[in-house]
């Protein structure tokens, strides 16, 4: 599709919306936008801190726990940024101005998971990884509530 049809379609969808619809789409892009500028930040802290302190510099040695654990946690605060910016782009794309759960629930254990990774394990408490680890437990189960339970038009699936 061209621009000029995209923007066609955005105008033909744009004239049907309610007034909070159309509210929402521009906080939707508004948001968008704001995380395109988080990633490239974050991609650009990578980036420097990986060229810098492991190649040119050598300083940071890759083997090492704590380089791996730097390194591996700013590559996942990206990945987390990118799977939220595009479950905005999804909601925009799909006209639903509703943010659906799973991607949300799934963005969390995102978040745990890096947390798990970045974890020094030396400074950590029992109680602390205790709480980390039942969180997971929660947000898998809700996910596979939300993959095995009924379709959003409220019929369970056909068996």
């Amino acid at each position: 599709m061209s621009l000029r049809s995209d923007w066609r379609a955005f105008a033909d969808r744009w004239a049907v919306l309610t007034l909070y619809q159309r509210f929402e789409q521009v906080v939707t892009i508004a948001l968008s936008g704001l995380l395109i500028v988080v990633i490239l930040a974050a991609m650009w802290n990578l980036l420097l801190r990986v060229l810098f302190g492991l190649v040119l510099e050598g300083s940071l040695d890759p083997t090492d726990h704590q380089v791996f654990q730097s390194v591996f946690g700013a590559i996942f605060t990206v990945i987390i940024a990118l799977e939220f910016k595009r479950s905005i782009v999804v909601s925009v794309e799909s006209h639903d101005t509703v943010f659906h759960v799973r991607i949300v629930v799934l963005v969390a254990l995102l978040a745990l998971l890096r947390k798990f990774i970045i974890l020094d394990l030396e400074k950590i408490g029992a109680a602390t990884i205790a709480a980390l680890a039942f969180a997971t437990l929660a947000l898998g189960g809700i996910y596979w509530l939300i993959l095995t339970g009924p379709p959003r038009g409220g019929k369970p699936p056909a068996t």
